[in-house]
């Protein structure tokens, strides 16, 4: 069963409509389903119907397990809906430009750190500087040193 909560914004949501005896109604509630269109008076305006919450009771053990956390709420203002959805695609597709920017540059790196690799194992000698900017030449230690940290940089950025 769920009731609804009212709040100031929604008391002037009124429905209004003849029923099959002809008489008119009055309520919070649209009419029922079969009420045609056209014994409908009334209906509340966009303006009018800001938001609608709806509580669920709680029972025995959930009520305690809920304690006091908020009712879920629906919206029922099409402008407010129609921006929420604009800016959830906007999120969408800044995240979407973010990952195909992140995809990118993993794949600039991959294809380097491959290339360095396919230097390492071709046995050609490479220089590197040291810490007083000073030029040498890697031995076989550094150079499988070397190549065990691009191998680390191939499967973190190329996924293999």
């Amino acid at each position: 069963m769920l009731a609804l909560a009212a709040s100031p914004a929604q008391a002037g949501m009124q429905w209004k409509w003849r029923d099959a005896t002809g008489a008119t109604q009055y309520s919070d509630r649209p009419p029922p389903p079969s009420t045609p269109d056209s014994a409908i008076l009334a209906r509340p305006t966009p303006s009018s119907a800001r938001q609608v919450r709806v509580v669920e009771p709680a029972s025995g053990a959930s009520a305690a397990a809920a304690g006091n956390a908020p009712a879920a709420t629906k919206t029922a203002d099409p402008e407010l809906e129609t921006r929420r959805k604009k800016s959830e695609e906007e999120r969408v597709t800044r995240q979407k430009a973010e990952d195909d920017k992140q995809a990118k540059v993993r794949a600039d790196n991959c294809e380097r750190a491959r290339g360095y690799e396919r230097s390492l194992k071709d046995g050609m000698r490479i220089a590197r500087t040291n810490d007083k900017g000073e030029r040498e030449i890697l031995d076989d230690k550094a150079r499988n040193e070397e190549l065990q940290r691009t191998q680390e940089t191939i499967q973190s950025n190329c996924g293999k």
